[in-house]
């Protein structure tokens, strides 16, 4: 009834941004190269925004369990 989460497609997409961002890391132009690494930045700050937000849905989860608990 309960099933795991299936990541397979945001893994290969992650893999694939990966990839192309370290072939253009190569790039001779300098504008493309510091956009590589903007977009990694970008990226990692993306997934910490997301690793908060999923602690505090979380949280929110548990508290609105107790409580439904606590009514029973």
């Amino acid at each position: 009834m309960f099933f795991r989460e299936d990541h397979t497609f945001r893994d290969i997409q992650e893999k694939s941004v990966e990839e192309w961002l370290s072939q253009m890391s190569d790039h001779e132009d300098i504008c493309v190269r510091g956009g590589v690494k903007a977009t990694r930045e970008y990226i990692a700050s993306l997934k910490k925004q997301l690793a908060v937000l999923e602690e505090k849905n979380a949280l929110k989860d548990q508290y609105l369990r107790q409580m439904k608990e606590k009514r029973q």
